[in-house]
C-alpha cells in the first residue's frame, strides 16, 4: 500500500522551511564563530575561515528579518501546535498520546522562546570582542547558551516529530503538493487575532516583545 502523508499547508510548509534553512546556518555558523575564538569547551578541526563572524552575522540578521513573520503565523495561525491552557494537565497523563503531543507543543514554544533569547543576546555582542579574546562578556555568554538551547529543541523537535507522527509527518514538510483549496487567498484562512489562553498571550509577548529589543537595543547601546 501507499504511504499516507498528512497534508499540511503550503503557507506552513513555506515559512517553515526558511526557518529550518536559517536556523542550521545560524547553528553551523556560530558553531564555527566559536570553534575560531573560543574552544573553551571543545573544539573540531574546522577551517579557518577569516570573515566567519561576518557571515554569521548575516545570517543572523537575515533570520531576525525573518522572524517576526514567522512568530506571527505560528501564534496566529499555527496556534494549535503551541503550548495551550490544557497542556500542562495533559502532561500528567504519561504515556498517552495526549501526553506526547503536548510535549511536541511545549518544545515548539520553547524553540520560539530559544530563537527568541538568540537574536537578542546575538544583537548585544560587539565583534570586537572575539578577535580579541574577550570571551567572558555576559551577552556572549548567555549567546552560547541560547545557541545550546536552539540546537537542544530542535533536535527534541524532530524527535517528537518522529514520536508523535512518524517518518510521515517528518517528510509531509517536504511535499510540495497543493490542493486546490490551499491556494494563495485561502493562507490566512483560520487567522485569529485575539487568543483565550492566556499561556499563550504571555508567551507571544515574550517572544514579540524579544524581537522588538532585538531591534531597538543596538541602536540604544550606541
Amino acid at each position: 500500500m501507499p504511504r499516507v502523508y498528512p497534508y499540511q499547508p503550503i503557507l506552513l510548509r513555506i515559512l517553515h522551511g526558511a526557518a529550518a534553512v536559517l536556523t542550521v546556518l545560524a547553528l553551523i555558523s556560530g558553531f564555527w564563530v566559536y570553534n575560531t575564538y573560543d574552544k573553551r569547551w571543545g573544539a573540531l578541526p574546522l577551517p579557518t575561515l577569516g570573515d566567519i563572524q561576518g557571515i554569521h552575522g548575516t545570517i543572523a540578521l537575515t533570520f531576525l528579518l525573518f522572524l517576526p513573520i514567522f512568530a506571527l503565523y505560528s501564534f496566529h495561525l499555527g496556534y494549535r501546535r503551541l503550548i495551550q491552557e490544557q497542556s500542562l494537565s495533559q502532561l500528567k497523563k504519561y504515556g498517552k498520546p495526549v501526553f506526547w503531543i503536548s510535549i511536541h507543543h511545549l518544545i515548539n514554544t520553547l524553540m520560539l522562546l530559544s530563537v527568541t533569547l538568540a537574536v537578542v543576546t546575538g544583537r548585544m555582542m560587539k565583534e570586537e570582542w572575539l578577535p580579541a579574546r574577550e570571551i567572558n562578556h555576559p551577552w556572549y555568554l548567555v549567546h552560547l547558551i541560547a545557541w545550546v538551547c536552539v540546537f537542544i529543541s530542535i533536535a527534541l523537535h524532530l524527535l517528537m516529530g518522529a514520536k508523535v507522527g512518524g517518518v510521515p509527518l517528518l517528510l509531509s514538510m517536504f511535499n510540495w503538493k497543493v490542493k486546490g483549496e490551499d491556494s494563495f487567498p485561502s493562507w490566512l484562512k483560520g487567522f485569529k487575532i485575539k487568543h483565550s489562553s492566556l499561556v499563550l498571550r504571555a508567551t507571544e509577548f515574550v517572544v514579540i516583545g524579544g524581537i522588538v529589543l532585538a531591534f531597538v537595543l543596538p541602536v540604544l547601546s550606541v
